[in-house]
């Protein structure tokens, strides 16, 4: 068994036993591992359960052995301490969201640092950005997925103006089957598609528009993706910004 220091955040947990928790981390050297920490829900525990929260980001210390499905901590600290997360309802919702949407589609157990990076900086901005934060979770959907291998093309022109979520590409007759988006809710998307976190305030969207893409996003997901399961987090995430 060996001994790794390595950077991760929190996807997910869940209690086991009457003390302890496990708890899945996509980590920076390993992709996605899950993690038994025991006794964390006792006094007397030196990682506590509230450390590992979704999308906290941790600095560790980890014992792996490839052929364990549950790994073990033997240290664990806060990579960098939010300031907002936690204490704001419209910040911690959507870290609540984007921390389920990463559960159900990040599977590999193996090392992407490009992706690490990307979300280690997108959840920093998170904690710091305020600025059209009721889009944030749109953009993430859109930016995330060139990083799950069904990249749509950005195809669309004066005569292509509806997106076929099937084919992934903007067509210019609606197709026959029902995944496609309409023209207004195309050229929403293709806006998104060219909108860094950075543009958020530019992003006027009406909360009609904001519920329908966050649907049409989601169906996105579950048709190229028959493995992933549905978002629960996402009734909360309406009740605040929709």
């Amino acid at each position: 068994m060996a001994l790794l220091k390595t950077q991760g955040i929190v996807l997910h947990q869940i209690k086991y036993g009457d003390t302890s928790i496990i708890v899945t981390i996509y980590t920076k050297e390993k992709g996605r591992q899950s993690y038994i920490v025991k006794g964390s829900r006792s006094q007397k525990s030196k990682l506590k359960a509230n450390l590992f929260q979704p999308l906290y980001l941790l600095d560790m210390e980890v014992y792996h052995k490839a052929s364990r499905n549950l790994q073990g901590i033997k240290e664990a600290k806060h990579l960098m301490p939010f300031t907002a997360i936690p204490y704001d309802m419209n910040k911690s919702t959507i870290s609540l969201f984007l921390a389920e949407v990463l559960y159900r589609t990040l599977r590999e157990e193996e090392a992407n640092p490009i992706l690490f990076e990307f979300l280690v900086n997108t959840i920093m901005l998170l904690d710091t950005e305020n600025n059209g934060i009721e889009n944030f979770h749109l953009v993430f959907l859109v930016r995330l997925i060139k990083f799950l291998g069904f990249m749509p093309n950005t195809n669309i022109s004066d005569s292509k103006q509806i997106f076929d979520m099937h084919a992934g590409n903007f067509v210019v007759l609606r197709p026959e089957h029902k995944y496609y988006l309409s023209k207004d809710e195309s050229l929403i998307f293709n806006k998104l598609q060219n909108t860094g976190f950075e543009q958020l305030a530019s992003l006027k969207l009406s909360q009609s528009q904001r519920s329908s893409m966050l649907d049409k996003l989601l169906e996105f997901y579950y048709l190229h993706n028959d493995k992933m399961s549905e978002i629960k987090s996402v009734a909360v995430l309406r009740e605040v910004f929709i």
